[in-house]
């Protein structure tokens, strides 16, 4: 085994490290959150685990194997695995230091316009590219889980610190993005994806992306508030 069997796993230790050790800052109380947190991460990822090995099974994506341990879980390397599990943990980190450290910045009617726009947006995409599964997919199903959301979620009172999360969620998601996609440690069928990509990461991961960020945000809402547990 080489060292850059290893650049998959060590991407995702650099991604969680800091936000584990901020965890524990008494501020944030992020720790004293976990009740909430993990069940949202669970059930995210168990959505987009079904999503990714259905795609691998599928041939519309597949991974290097020169890049990962080359331990695989239905067709998953156990990164791929692991990736489902830190990438939502980091977002609801940042998520949570957005609601304090930018608590007083709110713009409620501004993002639900914006939100309108995307779901318009996000709909036509998945329509006139429809023949595109990736592509249909990433835009469909983001586009209707955020109509949910706005239209019958009481969420639409944190679309602010969303927005502003998944924003600044975007830097680290270009880097780790970015160098899964130029490896390439990804690759992606061309016949089922625009073949629009920014800094080599294919425009549909954004949509991706914005959509595991929405999902696990609205649950770990939703379960604080019910405090079912």
């Amino acid at each position: 085994m080489e060292f850059k069997n290893f650049t998959y796993l060590i991407l995702l230790i650099a991604s969680i490290s800091i936000p584990l050790i901020q965890s524990f800052d008494k501020r944030k109380q992020y720790a004293q959150k976990i009740k909430y947190i993990l069940p949202a991460i669970l059930i995210t990822a168990v959505f987009f685990l079904i999503w990714d090995i259905h795609f691998t099974q599928t041939k519309i994506w597949s991974f290097n194997t020169e890049y990962t341990l080359g331990k695989n879980i239905n067709g998953l390397p156990i990164e791929e695995w692991l990736f489902f599990l830190v990438v939502p943990y980091c977002c609801i980190f940042i998520y949570e230091i957005v609601k304090v450290d930018l608590e007083k910045y709110e713009y409620p009617n501004f993002f639900l316009a914006f939100s309108l726009v995307l779901i318009i947006g996000f709909g036509l995409i998945s329509y006139f590219y429809r023949q595109r599964l990736y592509t249909f997919l990433a835009f469909m199903i983001p586009s209707v889980y955020l109509a949910y959301t706005i239209f019958r979620n009481r969420f639409r009172q944190y679309l602010t610190k969303f927005y502003f999360s998944y924003f600044i969620s975007l830097i680290p998601l270009l880097i780790v993005y970015g160098i899964l996609a130029s490896l390439p440690l990804v690759e992606y069928n061309p016949s089922h994806i625009l073949n629009i990509r920014i800094l080599n990461i294919p425009v549909e991961d954004f949509s991706y992306f914005f959509l595991m960020l929405l999902m696990a945000i609205t649950i770990y809402e939703f379960l604080k508030e019910k405090r079912y547990y």
